[in-house]
C-alpha cells in the first residue's frame, strides 16, 4: 500500500465514522504502564489498564440500567492490556509480536466472545415486541434524538442521545453530549497530519532503513502495510500452525527492524510533533477529553471497587 493510499484510507475511515485501525503512526504493541490517578480536574491520557477499568464500569452501569427496564444483561469479558497491543502503522515490540504475530488469533478469540455473548441469545429469544424494546433501551434510536459531532478531517458522526449506553457514559463522564463531541475530536486528529507526516523526510529516511533491515532478514517489503496486504496470499494453503508461524516470523522481523533502525522512535516523535500543531485549533476539545477521561476513571474506581 502506498503512503498516499494509507493516508486516503485513514481519512476515509474517519469520514464514515469507522474505527481508523492502523492510522495511528506509532502505536506501540505491548503493555502500557499505569500511573496513579491525579485530581479529576486535571487531564492526561489514560493507560490501557485504566481504559479497561472504565469500560468495565460502563458495562456495569449498562447492566444496572437494563435491569431497571426489566431486562437481563450480562457483563462480558474485556480484553487484557496485552491483548490491546499490536495496533498502529508498525509493530514496535518484538516480544509482543513473538506472542501474537499480527494478532490473528486474538481476533479469532474476539469473534468467539462476540458469537457466544449471552446477551445476543437472550435478546433473540424475546418476543418481537420485547426485542424491539430491548434494542431501543440498550442502543436508542433516532426517535429519542441524536447527538452530532463534526470530525476534524471533515464529515460528521451521530449517536442516539438516549439509551442505556448513553446513560452509562453520561454517569461516567458527567455530560455525555460534551464527551461525545470531545472524544470524536481528540481521537480523530490523525487525518489532519498523516499525509504530511508520511511525506516528512525524517520519516521516509527511517522507513528506508527499516526496509533495508527487512531485506537483510530475508523479507523484501517496502513498508509494514505491504506485509499486511500480502500476508493472506503468503499463507494461503498452509495449515493453521504453519500459517501462524509465518505470521509470527514476519511480525517479529517487522518489530525488531522498527526498533533497530529507529523507525519506531522517529514515528512516535513525529506524531507528537505533528499532533501538537493541531492543538491550537482543537486544544479545548482535547483538554476536555483528557479531563473527562480522568474524571471517569475516578468514578469507575468507585463503581467497580478496584483500581487499574
Amino acid at each position: 500500500m502506498t503512503r498516499r493510499t494509507l493516508a486516503t484510507k485513514c481519512a476515509a475511515a474517519l469520514l464514515i465514522g469507522a474505527a481508523a485501525t492502523g492510522c495511528g503512526i506509532a502505536a506501540t504493541a505491548g503493555p502500557a504502564g499505569t500511573t496513579a490517578s491525579p485530581d479529576p480536574g486535571e487531564g492526561r491520557e489514560l493507560s490501557d489498564a485504566e481504559r479497561i477499568l472504565v469500560q468495565r464500569a460502563e458495562q456495569e452501569l449498562v447492566k444496572e440500567c437494563m435491569e431497571e427496564a426489566g431486562f437481563e444483561y450480562w457483563v462480558g469479558p474485556l480484553p487484557t492490556v496485552d491483548e490491546l497491543g499490536g495496533g498502529g502503522y508498525v509493530l514496535t515490540d518484538p516480544a509482543w509480536a513473538k506472542r501474537h504475530g499480527y494478532g490473528s488469533r486474538l481476533q479469532e478469540k474476539l469473534q468467539d466472545v462476540q458469537r457466544d455473548d449471552p446477551n445476543h441469545a437472550y435478546a433473540n429469544a424475546l418476543p418481537q415486541k420485547e426485542r424491539v424494546r430491548y434494542d431501543k433501551t440498550l442502543e436508542g434510536g433516532p426517535s429519542s434524538g441524536m447527538l452530532t459531532a463534526e470530525l476534524p478531517g471533515g464529515g460528521t458522526v451521530r449517536t442516539p442521545a438516549e439509551s442505556c449506553q448513553a446513560d452509562a457514559k453520561d454517569r461516567l463522564y458527567g455530560d455525555f453530549a460534551t464527551w461525545f463531541r470531545a472524544e470524536k475530536t481528540a481521537t480523530n486528529l490523525s487525518s489532519l497530519y498523516v499525509p504530511a507526516l508520511l511525506g516528512d523526510q525524517r520519516f521516509t529516511s527511517a522507513l528506508g532503513r527499516w526496509a533495508a533491515c527487512m531485506r537483510e532478514a530475508g523479507h523484501a517489503y517496502a513498508d509494514p502495510e505491504e506485509i499486511r496486504a500480502k500476508l493472506p496470499d503468503l499463507t494461503a494453503g498452509m495449515g493453521p500452525d504453519e500459517a501462524y508461524a509465518t505470521e509470527v516470523a514476519l511480525a517479529v522481523a517487522e518489530a525488531t527492524c522498527a526498533v533497530e533502525t529507529g523507525l519506531a522512535g522517529t514515528a512516535r516523535e513525529l506524531e507528537d510533533e505533528y499532533r501538537e500543531k493541531e492543538l491550537d485549533r482543537y486544544g479545548e476539545d482535547v483538554a476536555a477529553y483528557a479531563r473527562m477521561s480522568v474524571a471517569a476513571l475516578a468514578r469507575a474506581e468507585e463503581i467497580t471497587g478496584s483500581t487499574a
